[in-house]
């Protein structure tokens, strides 16, 4: 295992560009091989690109929102307080390693943009308070809770199905949550990885002990603001700026909002929901609007990466799904499947196509209606076969920078400080997935 830490970290460190350029990169990659592989000629190509290159902009603001709006929540001194009183628990690097990553899990779970944030904001504290553990490790301990989100309350795929009005429902109907979130398969899976995650991780760090890593000991986490700046307000505009009433009127009508929706629509925890409620509570911790709009400039800084990258992963998506390279895949897995083995071959191919395609809504909206027909056709069971595919997406994430710039921005990273490290988990957390695939 040391070698294995020590070798991809080296490898990564050295050749993986930065995340943009990763983005540039999968773009000529799927540009060829649609080219070479589907009846999509060159100019063909550049058309499916630049038509689907904006089809992600609601969801580029979402994501900025989730980054901003978490750094608004978690930069209010109250919760700051909170986060610094929890990670006393640490007093360990490996204590630190493990914290983390059990409280990332258990986020990610609830919420996968609630568990990005507060994953890498926990780890910031945390590593404040055990300045000796390899910060990045610490994030990358972080950034590993997203191997569970899509078997959590916030999966695209479970909670899709089990919607009436669902785009597969006359072939499958609805298939609620309990055979699929609360499936053996799936509660297997969830508590093998929340038992032994943070276990791992503990030994991911003591394998990269002693490493010789450039720069490595300069990569620390963002130094702590002071926001205790008096303010003496003169004029009726900075008055009116530093003003509790009218934080606390805007804020009471977000709270009221966010309880009728749960009142409406029960414990539905959308990402939508929770950027509502991450900005809402900031305004009102936060007290008054000027010191809510100073915590939001710093914020921003963090949401440049998410900006200008998910355009591009949206053209790429664009290629896949237009060109018919993302059905080429699925097909050929599909062509040597059994009952038996499909769930498992759909988790590969999932995994495969999350490299160019990681929206789990937008890779189901792809993948879905072929696993489902192909399970239908060979009597395999569905409902595993639809988590099968979103357990694919959720794997490859470890390695694909996509849902890392969230994470990588709040902790002041670049992604190769940490893909070394998510590789290990990624060939670690193939082991309980499988198992789970074909024991239930």
């Amino acid at each position: 295992m040391k070698v294995l830490t020590r070798f991809f970290d080296k490898i990564v460190q050295r050749y993986l560009p930065d995340a943009f350029l990763f983005a540039i990169i999968l773009t000529f990659v799927v540009y060829l091989l649609g080219f070479i592989f589907t009846d999509s000629g060159p100019i063909q190509m550049v058309e499916h690109w630049g038509t689907g290159f904006w089809d992600l902009l609601a969801f580029a603001m979402q994501m900025s929102l989730v980054v901003v709006t978490g750094y608004i929540l978690a930069s209010a001194p109250i919760i700051k307080k909170i986060l610094a009183k929890l990670s006393t628990l640490a007093k360990t690097p490996a204590q630190a390693v493990m914290l983390v990553t059990f409280v990332a899990i258990l986020a990610c779970l609830i919420n996968y943009g609630f568990g990005l944030v507060v994953g890498a904001l926990f780890a910031i504290h945390v590593s404040r308070r055990v300045p000796a553990v390899d910060y990045r490790i610490l994030i990358a301990s972080a950034y590993s809770g997203m191997l569970v989100w899509h078997g959590g309350f916030s999966g695209s795929v479970p909670l899709t199905i089990a919607t009436p009005g669902h785009f597969l429902e006359e072939s499958i109907s609805t298939i609620p949550v309990v055979e699929t979130l609360f499936s053996p398969f799936n509660l297997f899976v969830v508590i093998i990885l929340v038992i032994t995650l943070p276990i791992f991780n503990r030994f991911l760090l003591k394998s990269s002990e002693s490493q010789n890593v450039t720069n490595s000991s300069a990569l620390k986490a963002p130094e702590e603001e002071d926001d205790t700046v008096p303010v003496n307000p003169k004029t009726p505009a900075e008055k009116l700026e530093n003003s509790q009433v009218v934080s606390l009127i805007i804020g009471i009508m977000g709270l009221v909002f966010i309880v009728f929706h749960f009142i409406t629509n029960g414990f539905d925890l959308n990402i939508n929901i929770v950027n509502f409620v991450f900005l809402f509570l900031g305004i009102l911790l936060h007290q008054t609007p000027r010191r809510f709009l100073d915590t939001v400039t710093q914020g921003v800084k963090n949401a440049g990466g998410i900006i200008i990258q998910f355009p591009f992963y949206a053209g790429i998506m664009g290629m896949m799904v237009a060109s018919g390279l993302s059905e080429q895949i699925s097909m050929w897995f599909i062509s040597f499947a059994t009952d038996y083995t499909l769930p498992f071959f759909s988790f590969i191919s999932a995994g495969i196509v999350n490299f160019f395609v990681p929206s789990g809504g937008g890779q189901w909206a792809v993948q879905g209606p072929i696993m489902i027909q192909a399970a239908l056709e060979i009597g395999a069971d569905t409902a595993k076969t639809a988590m099968a595919v979103a357990w694919g997406d959720a794997w490859t994430n470890m390695i694909q920078p996509f849902w890392a710039l969230p994470a990588l921005a709040i902790a002041g990273l670049k992604v190769r400080d940490i893909m070394g490290f998510c590789v290990m988990i990624l060939l670690f957390s193939f082991v309980p997935i499988t198992l789970g695939l074909f024991l239930f």
